[in-house]
């Protein structure tokens, strides 16, 4: 993650300012910005704030279209994923995942308001309200060593049973989605560096009105008990079918407790 901050701040030092010298004649309060986003990989904003009007309201308000993926840094989120996510447990089942990949995305209308104006230093902060849409996708493996069986088997746990992929063609896999859509209330701050171009970071939450979800999929191809039993029979299947359900009962009861998607965003950013 340091070295995706590093790469962000080399593009934005090299392409905010060589576009400012280039578009002089833009309206002044014009603002640009890319960074990163905690939650939603590379982020970017296009807006207006101008600290020039003599208003008392108007050089305290700004606007911000506000969007960020992690689709340009995929790769190396997974990376970071998978260093992150070992053997984790979910539920109270015994099921543990392992490495993972992770989709994510949000578009926002932000509306900023800065209490001390133009004022030197204090000037910068500022309190931000809007709508964000967004979505969240996640996927992982569910494996991890059983006892008795050989390392390299595709295993995990159950409702208290213990399976394996013979062959390791085929895995388990938990997944979890999440559509964010709801208001959004933060806080952040620009810091000034020279002339337009400033440090800006966000912190805040969006208000969804559902929970994400979580799923798990578990394909009877080459599933077997630990004790080598296969599992293609109905009954068997059966029996596999309701302690998944009774666990991503317990998993989701969890989840539906949590309904607030946190966004930290930290970058570059200009104003004209």
């Amino acid at each position: 993650m340091k070295k995706l901050i590093a790469l962000t701040s080399i593009v934005a030092l090299a392409v905010v300012p060589a576009f400012a010298e280039s578009n002089n004649s833009l309206p002044t309060g014009i603002e640009l910005g890319l960074g990163l986003s905690a939650s939603t990989g590379v982020n970017g904003f296009v807006g207006y704030a101008n600290k020039n009007f003599e208003s008392f309201w108007w050089k305290r308000l700004g606007a911000r279209l506000d969007f960020a993926s992690t689709t340009p840094i995929k790769k190396r989120i997974n990376k970071e994923l998978a260093d992150a996510i070992h053997d984790v447990e979910i539920g109270d089942n015994g099921i543990h995942v392992n490495g993972g990949t992770l989709e994510s995305k949000h578009m926002a209308a932000l509306v900023d308001f800065y209490p001390f104006g133009d004022t030197w230093f204090l000037g910068g902060w500022r309190l931000t309200g809007g709508y964000v849409f967004g979505n969240l996708k996640m996927t992982a493996d569910l494996t991890g060593e059983i006892d008795g069986l050989p390392a390299d088997k595709i295993a995990f746990k159950l409702g208290g049973e213990k399976y394996y992929y013979d062959g390791n063609s085929v895995h388990a896999t938990a997944n979890a989605k999440w559509k964010v859509r709801g208001p959004y209330a933060g806080t952040g701050f620009d810091i000034g560096i020279y002339g337009g171009f400033k440090i800006f970071l966000d912190a805040g939450v969006v208000f969804t009105s559902k929970a994400a979800e979580i799923g798990i999929d578990v394909p009877f191809t080459n599933l077997h008990k630990a004790d080598g039993t296969p599992v293609n029979t109905p009954a068997l299947q059966a029996q596999v079918e309701a302690a998944k359900a009774d666990a991503l009962k317990k998993a989701q009861d969890k989840l539906d407790e949590y309904k607030f998607f946190p966004m930290v965003k930290l970058g570059f950013m200009y104003r004209f």
